[in-house]
């Protein structure tokens, strides 16, 4: 992953990355009490934006804010925040909190103004030796909160999970609860049994993810099934293929996990379609409105 990219947007204003300030009582930082999104750049068009922004106002409706700003007015942020990029891939990110107050009040007073912050980050391409090998995962019990379909920048459980997998040389740590597969501390996890694709539903205990539901569509492309119901560890565990879904890197085959083999140990044959149909998809949009 490259830097970032040296211009941001805070609250209305653009201005260096290095020059951007917030108040250390705002509540994303005392509490964590504020949504995010990650949002691709591929070709200098935002992908899935709308998906993207839908989830945001779910988020934030769930923690009871309104939405700041209306999809076009995140549309033209995301535009000046890439534009740097011009071709090259990045991915924006966006964070809304309930703001500051003077003082530490776990219930949050009524009036606050919303700290809204984005900038850029340039994206190096997806290394080809993950794609050629794939990489590796740990798994672990899901030790997350209850709410997990809000994107929440409290993320100490999942930057605990990640750290985990980083620890032992992995990729990803894939999270299990009550012997059953969620997802992955930064990914959607996808588990391929005989040519089908399995996924757990949505709900509260997992993140709706929006690149998960662009493999979904490029299944159908593929003539490959979707099941989405609830996935034992046993089938993770015994799987043909196992693939990540993510924003900042499309998706990715993982080949081993806990230090076994997945299937034979090297990216599966209907990876390799997924992941050329994936690049076509964000090829076939270039050029058409991103919202």
């Amino acid at each position: 992953m490259s830097g970032t990219l040296p211009i941001c947007y805070l609250n209305g204003a653009y201005l260096p990355l290095s020059e951007a300030r917030v108040s250390p009582l705002d509540r994303a930082f005392l509490f964590g009490d504020a949504v995010y999104e990650v949002i691709p750049v591929y070709g200098g068009r935002p992908f899935r934006l709308r998906e993207h922004l839908e989830r945001l106002n779910r988020s934030l409706a769930a923690i009871r804010m309104p939405a700041p700003r209306s999809h076009a007015e995140w549309a033209d942020i995301c535009a000046r925040l890439s534009e740097p990029c011009g071709e090259a891939d990045c991915h924006v990110y966006i964070q809304v909190s309930r703001g500051a107050e003077l003082g530490r009040n776990h219930a949050w007073p009524d009036g606050l103004t919303p700290t809204l912050f984005a900038y850029a980050t340039a994206l190096d391409p997806v290394p080809a030796a993950m794609l050629e090998h794939g990489v590796s995962a740990v798994t672990a019990p899901d030790i997350r909160w209850a709410r997990r379909d809000i994107k929440s920048t409290a993320l100490l459980a999942n930057i605990l999970l990640k750290k985990m997998a980083a620890d032992a040389g992995a990729f990803e740590t894939i999270m299990l609860e009550n012997g059953e597969l969620t997802e992955g501390s930064s990914t959607a996890v996808h588990v391929l049994r005989d040519g089908v694709i399995h996924a757990p539903p949505n709900g509260h205990h997992i993140l709706p993810g929006t690149t998960r539901d662009v493999v979904t569509e490029l299944a159908a492309r593929l003539g490959m099934d979707c099941i989405t119901s609830r996935v034992p560890e046993a089938m993770l565990r015994s799987a043909d293929e196992i693939w990540l879904s993510f924003a900042t890197r499309g998706v990715l085959p993982v080949t081993v996990l806990d230090g076994k083999a997945v299937g034979n140990g090297r990216p599966g044959a209907w990876f390799v379609l997924m992941h050329a149909a994936f690049v076509e998809f964000t090829h076939e949009l270039a050029g058409t409105p991103a919202l």
